[in-house]
């Protein structure tokens, strides 16, 4: 192993820009990947859809960082939020009521779906998904959650556990007690059931109340009403219905993760308001402040919350209700409303579709295009016939060359960075994207997957 230079600690304005990048790669983790193939960029500013690393390149920002800079780098309003709420109050322990508590609750109210009254502020969607289950555990006496295949739902001990892609698989809970159980994800493009739609009469929601009937003991089902990392799947209008109905018959809590879609993205505030039906917990983070703060939510029924009058509420912890990122999630939350940005996003997204379609029709690489409001996916595949993709999750986790990364950083070299993963791209740029921008990063994307044409088979 080599030595690793040893660097003098220096004030952060005499470094350079490889420095900065040295130390970083050195002295810390990069996640999701293998260590040895890291090399982070260093980014020294960001404005608007764009960042800039330290050379002075500027980026468009075509899929939010992590789908989340809703608002755009450096909106002036939220900033200025921070700094207010350090001044204020910069924390105090969760046991004690604040001013930008009882604010953000207030407007939580305005935008959450009807019946979503009561809540619990974490610093991160993945621990926003830990309470829901430890709170629908509670509520219900049931310990199993069904989760879906295509999913991610965190990183932590259980919402790992819950999670259907390939980052569960590395540190699988295993064994009796993990309390999660899989089910087929609704994938109308590849259905994993191998049903056709609307033929399928929606088999996919059925075989969800089989499982309830099969596993008994089932607290929740926890879903992404559109998948996020995983592809951007929209199920059709009437999966929501039917498995709110199934839920409802058999006692089994329905939780939304609006961790990705929600905040506007989809062009409602939420992604379950597109088919008017009402979670009983909702679970989110990342457009709450725009990622300029760390804050999670999961948020109950009256029904849930009435439960806990007069029994245990076994959660918490030292960040939770934390006054520094309440604040800004206030000031987030109007400027969005001040901007008509959940209105935006769905104003653009005919504009975007017609984009993205003209891709499919273009490149036989593209197998399907799928989206709402101003969150896309786009899917390639090596064999439009048959839709086998050019790499599956297990070349993800071997470390296996991608076709997605290859096309990616392409488009990163001639200055658009886009969410890639395994067989499809996210384009998710913050709502105040103009038309000018999303051409640009369209017409990147549109350049590039030249690299996946060359490679598809007959």
């Amino acid at each position: 192993m080599s030595e690793t230079p040893k660097f003098e600690v220096l004030e952060s304005k005499t470094l350079t820009s490889e420095e900065i990048t040295t130390i970083t790669r050195q002295n810390n983790y990069g996640t999701w990947r293998f260590q040895k193939t890291w090399k982070p960029l260093h980014i020294a500013d960001a404005e608007g859809c764009w960042f800039t690393d330290g050379a002075g390149k500027r980026y468009l920002d075509f899929s939010s960082q992590l789908m989340c800079v809703n608002l755009g780098h450096k909106n002036p309003r939220v900033v200025e939020s921070i700094a207010e709420q350090a001044r204020e109050l910069a924390y105090v322990a969760p046991g004690h009521a604040t001013r930008a508590r009882a604010r953000l609750s207030s407007k939580l109210l305005e935008v959450l779906p009807e019946g979503i009254s009561k809540f619990f502020f974490t610093t991160s969607g993945t621990e926003a998904n830990e309470a829901a289950f430890k709170i629908a555990r509670m509520f219900t006496g049931k310990s199993k959650i069904i989760s879906r295949y295509r999913s991610y739902h965190g990183s932590t001990n259980a919402s790992i556990a819950a999670t259907g892609d390939p980052r569960r698989w590395a540190m699988e809970p295993g064994g009796k007690g993990s309390g999660f159980v899989f089910a087929p994800e609704t994938n109308c493009y590849d259905c994993p059931i191998k049903h056709t739609y609307p033929a399928c009469n929606i088999a996919c929601a059925d075989y969800i109340e089989h499982m309830i009937r099969n596993e008994s003991d089932v607290a929740a089902v926890i879903l992404e009403p559109v998948v996020g990392t995983n592809g951007v799947l929209v199920p059709p209008p009437e999966y929501f219905p039917r498995l709110r109905e199934i839920c409802d018959r058999h006692g089994v809590l329905m939780i939304a993760d609006e961790v990705m879609a929600g905040w506007g993205r989809t062009g409602k505030w939420f992604s379950v308001d597109h088919w008017g039906v009402k979670p009983d917990i909702l679970v989110t983070a990342k457009g709450i402040t725009s990622a300029y703060v760390p804050l999670g939510l999961c948020a109950t029924t009256a029904k849930i919350a009435d439960y806990f009058e007069d029994h245990y509420f076994a959660h918490g912890h030292t960040y939770e209700a934390h006054p520094l990122t309440l604040g800004p999630a206030v000031a987030t939350i109007e400027e969005m409303q001040r901007l008509g940005l959940v209105e935006r996003a769905a104003e653009l997204e005919p504009y975007v579709r017609e984009k993205v379609e003209a891709l499919k029709a273009k490149h036989p690489s593209v197998g399907d295009v799928r989206g709402l409001g101003l969150f896309f996916g786009v899917e390639i595949v090596k064999n439009r016939v048959t839709k086998q993709p050019f790499n599956t999750m297990r070349d993800k986790v071997e470390g296996k060359p991608l076709v997605v990364d290859q096309i990616a950083a392409r488009m990163m070299a001639q200055g658009v960075s886009i969410q890639a993963w395994v067989s499809h791209f996210v384009i998710a740029p913050p709502l105040i994207v103009t038309k000018e921008e999303l051409d640009l990063g369209i017409a990147a994307l549109d350049e590039h997957l030249s690299i996946a044409d060359a490679l598809v088979e007959a």
